[in-house]
């Protein structure tokens, strides 16, 4: 059976609509205080090759739930107020989650070109990521 439509399709249809930095330009805003980085990746990658400093870890299974105010499990970290960057390795989980949250009613939502593998390439300040309680 083919799909109506397959994940290059669902790439290529969110890479359309959300906004994409470039590292460069991602590198820039951190330490912004309205600025989130959101590191979307699981658990295993973040402890094999750490996170941008300061990033919030939102795995993407639970990334609806933690965004919606309505939800039990909200999360402030998701304030509609500040600008939400999302990460993930290659920028395709990104790209799909920011579809997801602007299709959600958050305001600014931007993703980075390439992701955390570009990042880490252009050279990004990196941190080992420690499972916080």
């Amino acid at each position: 059976m083919a799909l109506k439509r397959g994940y290059k399709q669902l790439i290529a249809d969110a890479m359309a609509r959300v906004r994409t930095l470039s590292v460069e330009e991602a590198q820039a805003k951190l330490g912004d205080p309205g600025v989130v980085f959101v590191d979307i990746r699981e658990t295993a990658e973040l402890e094999r090759e750490g996170t941008v400093p300061g990033a919030f870890h939102a795995a993407r299974g639970m990334l609806e739930f933690w965004v919606d105010p309505e939800s039990p499990y909200y999360k402030q970290a998701f304030d509609p107020n500040k600008q939400l960057v999302l990460y993930c390795a290659s920028a395709w989980r990104s790209a799909l989650a920011a579809a997801t949250l602007l299709d959600m009613g958050l305001p600014s939502v931007s993703h980075i070109e390439g992701g955390f593998s570009a990042w880490k390439k252009a050279g990004g300040p990196v941190e080992a990521w420690h499972k916080k309680s």
